[in-house]
């Protein structure tokens, strides 16, 4: 297991899935844990849970200037940001191109894409200054393959994924290591979501076909540990049996 004690972990959607999985998998490694989201009871409730390595920020990660908060909240908090991981997202508008509402599908992008950015913008500075850090962000197979009525997860998450490459490009010589991590189904409320559309063949899979958010939150911490170094830049996919098999998901 990778120790992560003394180390720092800002966590975006950590409210529920795999934040809320990450979140108790980190700590539980020794790490103290900041737990961004909008919805302030969830974290706080999460945070009290943890116990004195959790520190609750409600926070809306699609503005700049609340994200840069939370990272200096982190920082005065636990004296030092170690690991950002880039998990918030959203899904909602599921709809054709020819008819999506414009605005509800901005919102995608300022959550998926900006967002992403966002975290990496508030932490890059903290992080070159202390000689290095781990910037790890939630992609999808979405942002590969086009899926019917996703156009603004697509987008977004194709985006997000050229961000860490960006990372990667620009700051490894400083000790950043920025990697992707497409985890493939898991069973969250985004995919409650998916199911109801009723559009496309990912909403026709069965809640046992998804796996649970506990496998991407032991990934993320394996990771941040050596074995992380062969995927800066890259993205990791937990489709790959091989990959399961490293992380010690399956025998």
């Amino acid at each position: 297991m990778t120790d992560m004690t003394g180390k720092t972990v800002l966590i975006t959607g950590a409210s529920r899935g795999i934040g809320a999985a990450a979140a108790r998998r980190f700590a539980q490694a020794g790490a103290n844990v900041a737990l961004l989201a909008r919805t302030e009871e969830a974290i706080a409730d999460l945070a009290g849970e943890i116990g004195d390595k959790a520190l609750a920020i409600p926070c809306d990660i699609s503005r700049y200037w609340e994200v840069d908060a939370a990272v200096k909240a982190t920082v005065d908090a636990f004296g030092g940001l170690d690991v950002v991981i880039n998990n918030a997202g959203a899904i909602e508008p599921i709809a054709h191109l020819a008819e999506v509402d414009p605005d509800a599908w901005s919102k995608v992008i300022d959550v998926n894409l900006k967002g992403v950015f966002h975290g990496m913008r508030a932490a890059l500075p903290v992080m070159q200054a202390a000689g290095g850090g781990t910037i790890l962000t939630i992609s999808s197979g979405a942002a590969h393959s086009p899926i019917e009525a996703w156009s603004a997860y697509c987008a977004s998450k194709a985006g997000a994924a050229m961000l860490t490459r960006a990372t990667d490009h620009e700051t490894r010589a400083q000790g950043i290591r920025a990697i992707g991590l497409s985890p493939g189904t898991v069973a969250t409320d985004m995919q409650r979501e998916i199911k109801s559309s009723g559009i496309n063949p990912v909403s026709q899979l069965e809640w046992t076909d998804h796996i649970p958010p506990e496998w991407p939150a032991e990934t993320l911490l394996w990771l941040c540990g050596p074995a992380g170094d062969d995927w800066l830049g890259q993205e990791v996919s937990l489709r790959d049996e091989n990959v399961r098999r490293a992380v010690g998901l399956i025998d």
